[in-house]
């Protein structure tokens, strides 16, 4: 009635006999359960002035720009989520093998993603999990998006960073691991974010790096971490402590992915968002156009 037949929440309750509120809840229900899904065209997000310019100067193969509005710095990551969200399936093709990265970025792209079928799609968690505070574990991206999607997963059944090297290397020797892990090198595409490298950042407070590795790692030039890596201000991952320590995918290795979504924004993040472009780590990007702006500015 309110989607295919035009009548306003009002006219519904009287046909129906219920209050306004009822049909509101319905309605959200609806939305929440995938019996309706509400698409905007995606030209209108990829072919924006600024998109060209971002692509240009950071050679990506395309961009999609999510509109500023008055709202908060968390409400604009959402707007941003729901973009990749709205765009990641239609970057997606049958027998693709897709590496998830982890965060609340990734997190909030998962949730937003409208229940959908697409053949034989494999989707992959590229860091181990973390015992951390919130609810988007690296798991939990992996697992979440693998349903939205119809796909198979494959997690990785091991902890992000373990306290000794060689324990670490003893684990990844364990058969089911070593699987897991040779996984990681057939993803033909990843999506990421590019988070802080501060001492409140995700990276310190999930556990996966010590106030002390962060000390670390910014006196070196630290900038952002991609995957559980830190990047300096070129992209580039800076050798350290944590490499021998860390169950997941290496730099390198992600950078070989035909296609590669980074999906971040926020002034807190322009620095690491700035690193990954420079460093080529992405061949496509959702932002803002604040972000976007502000990336243009500082480069």
């Amino acid at each position: 009635m309110y989607y295919h037949d035009g009548l306003n929440q009002s006219d519904i309750a009287d046909r129906l006999g219920l209050s306004r509120a009822s049909v509101v809840n319905y309605l959200q229900e609806a939305r929440e359960r995938g019996l309706v899904t509400i698409s905007l065209d995606p030209d209108a997000f990829t072919r924006h002035r600024l998109v060209t310019e971002l692509c240009a100067r950071f050679n990506l193969r395309a961009a999609y720009l999510v509109p500023d509005a008055t709202v908060d710095e968390d409400e604009a990551l959402l707007r941003v989520a729901r973009g990749a969200a709205a765009w990641l399936p239609r970057l997606l093709a049958s027998g693709d093998r897709l590496g998830v990265s982890w965060g609340r970025n990734v997190y909030e792209v998962a949730r937003a993603t409208a229940p959908t079928q697409i053949a034989d799609l494999t989707v992959i968690q590229l860091l181990g999990s973390m015992a951390t505070p919130y609810g988007f574990t690296a798991e939990v991206c992996s697992t979440l998006l693998a349903q939205r999607l119809g796909a198979a997963c494959i997690n990785l059944h091991a902890p992000a960073v373990l306290s000794d090297p060689a324990v670490a290397e003893i684990l990844r020797k364990e058969p089911i691991i070593q699987h897991q892990l040779d996984a990681l090198a057939t993803c033909n595409k990843v999506i990421f974010a590019a988070g802080a490298s501060a001492a409140d950042s995700h990276v310190a407070t999930s556990g996966v790096a010590s106030p002390e590795d962060v000390q670390w790692y910014a006196a070196r030039g630290a900038v952002g971490v991609v995957c559980g890596r830190f990047i300096n201000p070129d992209g580039a991952p800076i050798p350290g402590p944590l490499d021998a320590r860390i169950i997941g995918i290496p730099l390198s290795d992600l950078a070989k992915a035909d296609l590669r979504l980074l999906v971040s924004t926020g002034p807190e993040r322009t620095r690491s968002m700035l690193a990954a472009l420079r460093g080529g780590l992405a061949t496509h990007a959702v932002t803002s156009v604040k972000t976007a702006r502000a990336l243009l500015e500082s480069d």
